[in-house]
């Protein structure tokens, strides 16, 4: 490690424990900085590494807001094509509005906190914007469903054994998804 870091600070720290202390350590938990894993394996080396639960949950949100925005570049590409066409012919643009009075470039901007929210929290008007999301942007549903079934693993589960199989089958799900977003998790 390099002098002075902080990780050799922390490291030093642990050093002053024995290592037959060190090595009775069985888990630790920590975060997600790379730094941190090392410290935790030079200094408890028979531990097992596990990664909290909300930095898990984390990515997971930020993997379907990825999509999400990927989806909104697409609508402004679109609709700024639009607009220009209808400027090339003279002609007043008029965007399609979607059947909540939505344009595509909208319902995927305000579509941003529900996909955040268990849908047992989402207002009415929520409710009929992730309606119409999910019929135009059936990944955006895949995506957003494995986000909360991730969520419902952590919620539920109480023993270790069935949450290890519970998120055994969960990255089989994300796996056979295929979503690049996911790929961190």
């Amino acid at each position: 490690m390099v002098k002075g870091t902080k990780a050799e600070t922390v490291s030093k720290i642990f050093q002053k424990t024995s290592l037959k202390q060190r090595r009775k350590v069985k888990e630790v938990t920590l975060d997600m900085a790379g730094n941190m894993g090392l410290i935790v394996k030079k200094s408890f080396p028979l531990a097992t590494l596990v990664i909290d639960r909300f930095h898990a949950q984390k990515l997971a949100l930020d993997a379907v807001q990825e999509i999400r925005i990927v989806r909104s570049w697409d609508a402004i590409d679109e609709e700024s094509d639009a607009i220009e066409k209808a400027r090339n012919q003279s002609l007043k643009y008029n965007p399609n509005l979607l059947s909540n009075g939505d344009t595509l470039k909208q319902l995927l901007a305000r579509s941003r906190y529900l996909l955040y929210k268990s849908n047992s929290k989402w207002t009415e008007n929520q409710q009929k914007r992730a309606k119409i999301l999910f019929e135009i942007y059936p990944d955006l549903e895949k995506a957003y469903k494995l986000c909360q079934n991730l969520s419902w693993i952590y919620n539920q589960t109480k023993d270790k054994t069935v949450a290890l199989s519970r998120l055994a089958k969960w990255d089989k799900k994300v796996r056979q998804a295929k979503f690049k977003s996911f790929n961190s998790i």
